[in-house]
């Protein structure tokens, strides 16, 4: 059954598929997002929510989704990629010195379990989501409270913001470890957290960071306030950006649970992710939670650093 809301006319409107997906929607009629959380088909690649497709409000698709050389990268998501002996990120599982090797019982999921509010209100739409994280053999380890919202749909810019925030409980008897490939004895993989995957005509696009000349590969590891991701789309002659951006407590080492570091590449695919054990594992001992706050912007056009920033300063959190 599908069920829709919208707040005034000319601002957002959302549909909501119960049981599969939500979608938002532009006054111009351009689906900017769809949260799908329906359960995926293929347990190897670590079921769990994902928005995609996102679009530009011209409509440009900024998302990939099952491409042929990582069909569990899946638009934007929440993932785990070392989590305790368990793979939250799907597909191989590294191993030190074995390298990557198909092991799908340490493949885990993360299942919907409810949304515990949806607001639509002005130009802003936010939801809650309760989620529980589960081991391969079924049992549930973590819970997670998180919060979508969609806002800051500026036409003029040609740009609009998606906030994506966790808190994650440890609900094991025991602390939970969070590392990545890097931590595993990989080589500046450091890979984990929340992650996009982008469509295949932005591989070999434009990365750039406030404060650096640095292109994707030196950005690979470093810290930032934030870091864009432009290129250049087949078959229309347009460009897009996307901005990706830390609230500022995620960088305070005193109220963040770890420091987070980039992990980004533009060749041979382009994703970014915000890795929160890129380099060190940390541990979550039972019942503590931890939480971080997340910012994309999508926009249309090929934005420079200036631009970037000036649009950012615009957006307080």
């Amino acid at each position: 059954m599908a069920s829709s809301a919208s707040s005034e006319p000319g601002t957002l409107t959302v549909s909501h598929t119960h049981g599969d997906h939500v979608a938002v929607s532009a006054a111009n009629g351009t689906e900017l997002l769809r949260y799908v959380y329906r359960p995926d088909p293929e347990a190897f690649e670590s079921r769990k929510p994902y928005a995609h497709p996102v679009r530009t409000l011209a409509g440009r698709t900024v998302t990939g989704y099952r491409p042929s050389d990582h069909r569990w990268h899946k638009g934007l998501q929440m993932t785990a990629s070392h989590l305790s002996g368990q793979n939250f990120w799907g597909g191989n599982s590294y191993v030190h010195g074995e390298g990557y090797l198909p092991l799908p019982e340490r493949v885990g999921s993360m299942r919907h379990d409810g949304f515990a509010r949806f607001t639509v209100d002005d130009d802003r739409f936010a939801f809650t989501e309760y989620l529980t994280w589960i081991e391969n053999a079924g049992a549930e380890w973590a819970r997670e409270e998180r919060g979508l919202s969609v806002h800051s749909v500026d036409e003029a810019a040609g740009a609009w913001v998606l906030d994506w925030s966790i808190r994650l409980t440890n609900t094991r008897a025991e602390p939970l470890a969070f590392g990545s490939p890097t931590t595993a004895g990989r080589h500046m993989a450091g890979y984990t957290g929340l992650q996009w995957r982008g469509p295949r005509d932005f591989t070999g696009g434009t990365v750039f960071a406030p404060d650096t000349e640095a292109d994707a590969a030196g950005l690979m590891g470093t810290q930032g306030p934030w870091l864009a991701f432009t290129a250049e789309h087949d078959e229309a002659d347009a460009h897009s950006t996307l901005v990706f951006a830390h609230a500022p407590e995620n960088l305070d080492g005193t109220a963040a649970v770890h420091p987070s570091h980039w992990f980004v590449r533009a060749e041979p695919i382009p994703t970014v992710a915000f890795s929160w054990a890129f380099f060190e594992e940390f541990a979550l001992p039972p019942g503590e939670s931890f939480a971080y706050r997340y910012r994309v912007v999508v926009a249309d056009g090929a934005w420079d650093r200036d631009r970037v920033g000036a649009h950012l300063e615009g957006l307080p959190w």
